[in-house]
């Protein structure tokens, strides 16, 4: 073994260490710029009977446990936001100030302000305020589709109170969807966000507001290396909408959207797994005046490609009412289409989902080949979802149905493209199966929402 002169080593530690330096990013120029144009914002919100406040969403982003006060009757919310204009005009989310009767912004030169709710919008988390001041320092905006994956991003906010807070990390992924929020494309970072960073900026290293911090995924509300960020090209135009309306106005075509597996793309004869799966039509809504079919593959949206099923319904959402829009759409056997959909407008009261129909029989049985327990739908769910066909599923044991992901409570409403009326059907469905088919398709109900399901009988 050859060994180094130690004045070698100690040259190799030495350049390996400035190199190292030399690549980590210095944040101080950055921070000490820009935290002047972050904000503090508390707020005192109404607080209903059981005395927890309105404002705070079940399962959504930093809840922050209201401090009551039995003489005002209301409660104290903490978050952050920033200048996007020097007349005044505030970024944050909208659970933020959700509910709020007094909303308070402080200044990083510690001045406080009243401010004047311009517009929330719940389904983005996007809210605009108004604060009677000029002259004030704002952020740049940059845009976030020139982010790459692993990029140095840093947030400004105030964790739990602590304001003028920064935190640091990089880009972890981009066009991102979360369990109720399909109509945002979150940035997913591991930058250490916490209760109270809520509303406030992500900055690129250019000092470029790319994003506002919105959401973590934790089981304790705490950091756990996952936070969401709205991106600040889609934030302003919802504050646009707000500034000029007061409210959003939201696209939409009415249909259940699921992502393209492998599995599901040999299915439906899809050369690889691209494109938003149309597993559902709502009745009356815009897709069911069009030649829009169940099944249907969307690849492409007004000439931009669709990667995934989370790529459509933030293009949908920000397209006029009104619009006609082009979808370019994969169709099982009969391959590209071009379908024009007129966009209604989002509202809470839209038309319910499409659902089967078909005379019911009770019966119950065991699919031993699936590995399935089924039978009729219960009367009271047959009620609340209004139709009579498909199969309740009771119970999955070990095998193909189990592995394709199917769920005790799960309802099969087809087979093969054809609909399920009974138990009785299921069975002659799936036993007069092509053998030289090697997956069956199932479309299936959980809950509110229609997906597909690729089963491999013979695995």
């Amino acid at each position: 073994m050859r060994l180094r002169p130690a004045w070698l080593l100690l040259t190799l530690v030495l350049t390996t260490g400035s190199v190292a330096a030399r690549e980590l990013p210095d944040f101080t120029r950055l921070a000490q710029k820009h935290t002047i144009a972050v904000v503090n914002i508390s707020t005192t919100q109404r607080l209903t009977r059981d005395g927890v406040s309105p404002g705070v969403r079940p399962g959504g982003p930093y809840p922050i446990p209201p401090k009551s006060d039995p003489e005002e009757g209301g409660g104290s919310s903490l978050g952050s936001g920033f200048i996007i204009s020097d007349d005044g005009y505030i970024l944050t989310c909208a659970h933020v100030v959700a509910d709020a009767r007094e909303i308070v912004v402080r200044l990083n030169d510690r001045r406080e302000f009243r401010a004047r709710l311009i517009g929330a919008d719940p389904r983005s988390d996007v809210a605009l305020l108004k604060i009677p001041a000029t002259g004030l320092p704002k952020v740049t905006l940059g845009n976030p589709k020139q982010l790459a994956v692993g990029e140095w991003v840093l947030a400004i906010g105030s964790p739990f109170g602590f304001v003028n807070s920064v935190t640091s990390g990089i880009v972890s992924a981009k066009n991102r969807t979360l369990p109720r929020e399909s109509y945002v494309s979150f940035l997913q970072t591991d930058v250490a966000t916490n209760p109270g960073n809520s509303g406030g900026p992500l900055f690129n290293l250019r000092g470029e507001v790319i994003g506002i911090n919105a959401q973590i995924v934790s089981a304790d509300g705490g950091f756990n290396g996952m936070s969401f960020a709205i991106p600040i090209d889609f934030a302003m135009s919802i504050a646009d909408q707000l500034k000029r309306q007061g409210r959003v106005r939201r696209g939409w075509i009415g249909v259940s959207l699921q992502d393209v597996t492998q599995d599901l793309a040999s299915a439906f004869g899809l050369d690889s797994p691209r494109g938003a799966l149309v597993a559902d039509i709502a009745i009356g809504g815009p897709a069911s005046k069009s030649e829009l079919l169940i099944g249907d593959i969307v690849v492409a949206y007004q000439g931009r490609a669709i990667r995934n099923d989370s790529d459509l319904a933030p293009l949908v959402g920000l397209t006029p009412p009104g619009t006609r829009a082009e979808l370019r759409v994969h169709r099982h056997g009969q391959g590209l289409r071009v379908v024009n959909i007129r966009i209604g407008e989002l509202r809470d009261d839209r038309p319910a989902a499409r659902v089967d129909t078909g005379p019911a029989r009770a019966a119950g049985n065991t699919v031993e080949r699936l590995g399935l327990a089924l039978s009729a739908p219960p009367a009271a769910l047959r009620r609340r979802l209004g139709f009579e066909g498909g199969v309740h599923v009771d119970g999955v044991d070990e095998g193909p149905a189990r592995d394709a992901g199917l769920l005790p409570g799960d309802l099969i409403l087809e087979v093969a493209g054809q609909r399920v009326a009974s138990v009785s059907d299921f069975h002659r469905l799936v036993l007069h199966h092509p053998r030289q088919r090697p997956v069956l398709l199932l479309r299936i109900r959980r809950g509110e929402k229609a997906q597909f399901l690729v089963v491999r009988p013979d695995s």
